[in-house]
C-alpha cells in the first residue's frame, strides 16, 4: 500500500468507525466483538486518501459499546498498522475503564495515565478525550486544571485536547468547569496558555461556528484548532482573514473521497473547486448528525455498508437500532447527491438498499 503525500495546507484526521463481528453477539451491555480485518482495512482506505486516522474516539463508539478491553486492542492494532504503512495516527486516551465507579480525582488521573501509556506505546499521538467521570466529579475549573496539568507534564509529545459538546454526549455537560460556554472557553484557554508547549491543538465539537472562530483567534501561536464541527466544516477549514481550522472529523469517515479531493484542491489554491466538492456533502452531514446527535454512528456504519467497506449493517452494542429506517434511506439519497458513493459503488449501494427495504419494509 502506498501512502500519498499528506495534505499540505491543513492537517486532517478522519475519525474512524469500528466494524463489528456479526457472529460475536454484540448485544447491548455485552463485551464488544470486533471484525479486526475489516476495521483495519477501513483505516488503510483512509490513509490511502491522505488522511490521518483519529482512532478510539466517539466515532468508534467509545462509551457507547466499545469497552476498554476492545479499545486497548484497537489502539495496539491500529498502531501496528500505521507503522507498517506509514500512516498518521492519533488515538483517544480517556477514563472509560472506570465505568460504574464513583472515582476520585486521583482515580481519574491514574485512569488517564494508563490509557495515555497505551496510546504512546502504540506510537500514536495522544488525544486526551473528554471524560464523563471527570465531568461528574470535578467541582470547578481548578479540578480540570489539576488533572490535565499533571497529564500534560507527563506526556512524551504534545497532545490534542478534546472538547465534545453535550449534543454528542449528554454526560459531558458543563465540561471545563461551567455550563456557561463563555466561562468554559475561558477555562480551557487558561489551561492551554499555561501549557502551550505541551499541546498540539484542541478538537472542538460544539456545532457552533462563531464560538469556534472566537476560540481559534484566542489560541496561543502554534496551537491548532481542530474543527469537530460536522455542520460548518467547509467554511471553518477554508478559513478567513488569514486564520483557519485544521480538522478532526467524524463526517470525514463517510465523505472521505470527496473530502480528500477538496483538500487537495485547497492545497493547490483552488478554493472554488474546494467549495464545489464539499458543498453537496453538507446536507448529508446535517442529516447524519441530526438530533439526537450521538446516534450519528449508526448512519456512518450504514453508509460504510452501502459503500462496500463491510459486509453487514450491524454494530457493537446493537447500536444500529439508533436510527430509524426512514432516516437511513434518506442518508442514501443524500449520499448519492453528495458524490460520496463512487461510480463503482453505486450499483452495490442500490442493491444493498433494496435488501434493507425488504427487511425493514421501508419504501425506497
Amino acid at each position: 500500500m502506498t501512502i500519498p503525500q499528506p495534505f499540505t495546507s491543513r492537517t486532517a484526521y478522519a475519525a474512524a468507525h469500528v466494524v463489528a463481528d456479526p457472529d460475536g453477539g454484540n448485544a447491548p451491555g455485552a463485551p464488544a466483538a470486533v471484525d479486526w480485518d475489516a476495521t483495519l482495512a477501513f483505516r488503510r482506505h483512509l490513509w490511502s486518501l491522505g488522511f490521518g486516522v483519529a482512532d478510539a474516539m466517539d466515532t468508534a463508539q467509545r462509551g457507547m459499546g466499545l469497552d476498554w478491553a476492545a479499545t486497548s486492542e484497537l489502539i495496539a492494532r491500529s498502531g501496528a498498522e500505521a507503522a507498517s504503512v506509514g500512516g498518521l495516527l492519533a488515538c483517544g486516551a480517556g477514563t472509560d475503564q472506570l465505568t460504574g465507579l464513583k472515582p476520585t480525582l486521583t482515580d481519574i488521573q491514574h485512569a488517564y495515565e494508563q490509557q495515555l501509556e497505551t496510546v504512546e506505546a502504540a506510537g500514536a499521538r495522544v488525544i486526551l478525550m473528554a471524560s464523563r467521570q471527570l465531568a461528574a466529579t470535578a467541582r470547578g475549573p481548578e479540578d480540570y486544571h489539576r488533572v490535565y496539568g499533571e497529564l500534560l507534564r507527563q506526556a512524551r509529545e504534545p497532545v490534542i485536547l478534546h472538547w465534545l459538546g453535550d449534543m454528542f454526549d449528554p454526560a459531558l455537560a458543563g465540561y471545563w468547569g461551567s455550563s456557561d460556554l463563555d466561562a468554559a472557553a475561558d477555562s480551557v484557554l487558561t489551561l492551554i496558555k499555561e501549557h502551550a508547549d505541551r499541546i498540539d491543538g484542541i478538537k472542538v465539537s460544539l456545532l457552533d461556528a462563531d464560538r469556534e472562530i472566537a476560540l481559534r483567534r484566542a489560541l496561543p501561536p502554534g496551537v491548532r484548532l481542530y474543527t469537530g464541527d460536522d455542520f460548518h466544516y467547509p467554511e471553518l477549514i477554508r478559513g478567513a482573514d488569514g486564520h483557519h481550522s485544521d480538522a478532526l472529523l467524524g463526517v470525514f469517515d463517510p465523505i472521505a473521497v470527496p473530502a480528500a479531493a477538496a483538500l487537495r484542491a485547497l492545497d493547490a489554491g483552488d478554493v472554488e473547486r474546494y467549495d464545489a466538492l464539499l458543498a453537496p456533502t453538507v446536507p448529508l452531514a446535517r442529516h447524519l448528525f441530526a438530533a439526537p446527535t450521538f446516534h450519528y454512528k449508526a448512519g456512518i456504519v450504514f453508509l460504510a455498508w452501502l459503500a462496500g467497506h463491510q459486509q453487514h449493517f450491524s454494530m457493537v452494542a446493537g447500536a444500529q437500532s439508533g436510527r430509524s429506517a426512514t432516516h437511513l434511506v434518506e442518508l442514501y439519497r443524500l449520499a448519492v447527491a453528495a458524490g460520496v458513493l463512487q461510480d463503482k459503488d453505486e450499483d452495490l449501494a442500490a442493491a444493498r438498499l433494496r435488501q434493507f427495504s425488504a427487511v425493514t419494509g421501508v419504501t425506497v
